[in-house]
């Protein structure tokens, strides 16, 4: 069965079909239609969940494998099967063909695949999931759709934009979903909900600080500790508030933590982050080299430190938020957090030079 993206919500709020089969090439809605099933099937009580990334050494037997294998306190789960070629081949074929004809009973299976080519949609494997689930195909939103689609997002979000903020930041994203959600999501940590008009969307997103949050970001996973003491210091000094600078961090740190899991239990870096397509492509050298840095434990170690960072912003830990936002980029780039004290009393991994305040 064929359902729409934006019809999606809807379907599932009606019961769960045994299999999904979610594909297309826009990274945002990809990613949130497959949260979408995932977290209905979590309020349905499917608790378990087993994700199989296929590769061209991938066994198809692990399929139904999986698929048999009942859990001690047969628990309802979810296997995550991902394919980032978009090409299961004709083992894969024979293999979802086979799991279509008999779905595993307490399983939900969801499949994420490229956007279909017209001679995958007309094969066997294809036409079995379609019977026997629902497939949604994710179509890029372009042209006339962008601005209608970023205005209901902002109003999704507590904002009421100005037609103009609406094409400004249209304009500004060139059809990057992902890039226009984060802008939102920035307006609406630095302003609140509310009216947007051209002229504050101009104060707020316009790359008018010497520093991003985002740069601030990117150079930690590049490992640069003297350039990142001194992106952060900027950005304090310019009066950007540190739960924007804690949001950027965490939201990075949250993903790595996800990414390293995978990469402890045997998948390649490479691998892990060819197929989460919520990294943008011009990203994935950086986050490629931020997990072959560090392991899991540190990303999560990192991720506790935010938790702290949080509690001090709010008042309710006696540390300095700020002096923390330092340990936690110091720890993103590699650096030893327990050195001796830079300046200002930031501390520095030991033999790492001393930054030089802009």
């Amino acid at each position: 069965m064929r359902v729409r993206l934006h019809e999606l919500d809807s379907h599932l709020n009606k019961g769960l079909a045994p299999i999904y089969l979610i594909s297309g090439d826009e990274p945002l809605q990809m990613g949130e239609a497959a949260d979408s099933v995932r977290a209905q099937a979590r309020r349905e009580g499917y608790s378990g969940r087993d994700i199989l990334e296929v590769d061209k050494d991938f066994d198809w037997g692990e399929l139904m494998a999986q698929a048999n294998n009942l859990s001690l306190f047969a628990e309802r789960r979810i296997i995550d099967l991902r394919i980032p070629s978009g090409k299961p081949a004709a083992d894969g074929g024979r293999a979802l063909s086979m799991y279509a004809a008999r779905p595993a009973q307490d399983t939900l299976l969801l499949i994420t695949l490229p956007k279909l080519e017209r001679s995958q949609t007309s094969s066997k494997w294809f036409k079995s999931l379609d019977q026997a689930g629902v497939v949604v195909q994710v179509w890029p939103v372009e042209g006339a759709r962008l601005q209608p689609w970023i205005e209901q997002r902002m109003r999704s979000a507590g904002l009421t934009p100005s037609p103009e903020a609406v094409a400004m930041l249209a304009d500004r994203v060139e059809g990057n979903l992902l890039a226009a959600t984060q802008e939102i999501e920035k307006l609406l940590l630095l302003d609140g909900p509310g009216v947007i008009t051209a002229e504050r969307l101009v104060q707020v997103v316009a790359d008018s600080a010497r520093y991003d949050v985002f740069g601030l970001v990117d150079c930690a996973l590049e490992g640069d500790v003297p350039r990142c003491v001194r992106m952060l210091n900027s950005l304090q000094a310019e009066g950007i508030p540190a739960p924007v600078v804690l949001w950027a961090v965490s939201r990075e740190i949250r993903t790595l933590c996800r990414l390293a899991t995978e990469v402890d239990q045997g998948c390649p870096p490479q691998q892990v982050v060819a197929s989460h397509r919520e990294v943008w492509e011009k990203r994935k050298p950086l986050v490629r080299r931020g997990l072959q840095r560090q392991k899991s434990d540190s990303w999560r170690k990192l991720l506790r430190l935010c938790g702290q960072t949080d509690r001090a912003i709010k008042g309710q830990d006696a540390s300095d938020p700020w002096l923390l936002l330092q340990e936690i980029t110091i720890g993103m780039a590699g650096g030893d957090r327990g050195g001796r004290p830079g300046l200002d009393g930031h501390r520095l991994g030991a033999g790492t030079p001393l930054p030089q305040v802009c």
